[in-house]
């Protein structure tokens, strides 16, 4: 496994100045579409309710995201409370959007990475990030500095800004974005961001454009470049033949693409009429095929199937 080049970046003092930029954005938070325009370091609270310090709901070797990511030890996850989405049907809702978490300082999510690493976890895997780049960002030079050395992974779930995936170029080695709606009706009646996919679409391209197609090594462990989930979801709100027709034509038609069969009700989506039900086989077979017919080949092993 080649050395991250995060580590690079902190050796030549890149990193400490990547650092700076994102906690001084924190006092008129503008890290995320929401740009709330709240003073984060004083605790004020704008659209994902997290003020200066992170909140970590969990954090453990994960055995079931995508292959190229578990491999044998396993990726190890570290799963931060809130939101800067707060689906109505997450099936995380406690986590998300109740908040379910203990506040920690970069010195903990420090000690976490190095706690993963040592467990023998083949990246540490920030889930749901978007909204605490910053915390993230200072907590990775202490978890440097005693060793830390395998890739990140930026688990997101789309609605990130151009110029704070920036700060990231040369720090994180695999982005794992979500893609999930195309129509900007659902996203706002989903997730109250109606310019969801217009984001999705420029954060993907950026992402894209700093690690490129996905690089596995000799034993099929991801080392570098995009992975796409995207969640079937039922009716077709989601229009994945849009959402792969741009992932095969505008990235890459080698773009690696898991699509999701785990769609269930949660949270409010129980109390909503289209989508208050699990997707049928067909809906997911049909994925699939869209994704094909747009000329999407590397499909996830279980959508390989079909």
């Amino acid at each position: 496994m080649p050395i991250p080049s995060y580590r690079d970046l902190h050796h030549r003092g890149i990193l400490q100045e990547r650092i700076d930029k994102a906690l001084l954005r924190l006092r008129n938070c503008d890290l995320c579409p929401r740009e709330c325009g709240v003073d984060r370091t004083r605790s004020e609270l704008g659209f994902c309710r997290t003020g200066r310090y992170a909140k970590v709901a969990s954090n453990s070797p994960h055995f079931g995201e995508e292959a190229p990511l578990v491999g044998r030890f396993g990726s190890g996850t570290i799963f931060f409370s809130s939101c800067n989405l707060l689906c109505s049907f997450c099936q995380n809702y406690d986590i998300s959007h109740l908040r379910q978490g203990v506040k920690v300082s970069p010195q903990q999510i420090a000690s976490m990475m190095l706690a993963l690493a040592e467990q023998g976890c083949h990246n540490i895997n920030f889930v749901t990030p978007s909204h605490v780049v910053p915390q993230i960002l200072e907590a990775l030079p202490i978890a440097i500095e005693h060793g830390l050395n395998i890739p990140l992974v930026y688990n997101t779930g789309s609605y990130d800004k151009v110029d704070t995936l920036k700060l990231l170029d040369g720090i994180f080695d695999i982005y794992m974005p979500d893609f999930k709606f195309w129509d900007a009706k659902w996203a706002q009646r989903f997730c109250q961001a109606p310019d969801y996919s217009r984001v999705a679409r420029k954060a993907i391209i950026e992402m894209h454009s700093q690690v490129e197609d996905l690089e596995l090594d000799d034993r099929g462990i991801a080392k570098k470049g995009l992975l796409v989930r995207h969640l079937v979801m039922p009716n077709n709100i989601t229009n994945t033949p849009e959402i792969m027709h741009f992932l095969a034509k505008r990235i890459s038609e080698n773009t690696y693409v898991n699509i999701m069969d785990q769609y269930r009700p949660c949270f409010k989506a129980r109390d909503d009429e289209l989508i208050n039900r699990g997707i049928s086989p067909n809906e997911y077979i049909q994925a699939v095929r869209d994704a094909i017919a747009a000329g999407i080949h590397r499909l996830d092993k279980k959508a390989g199937l079909f």
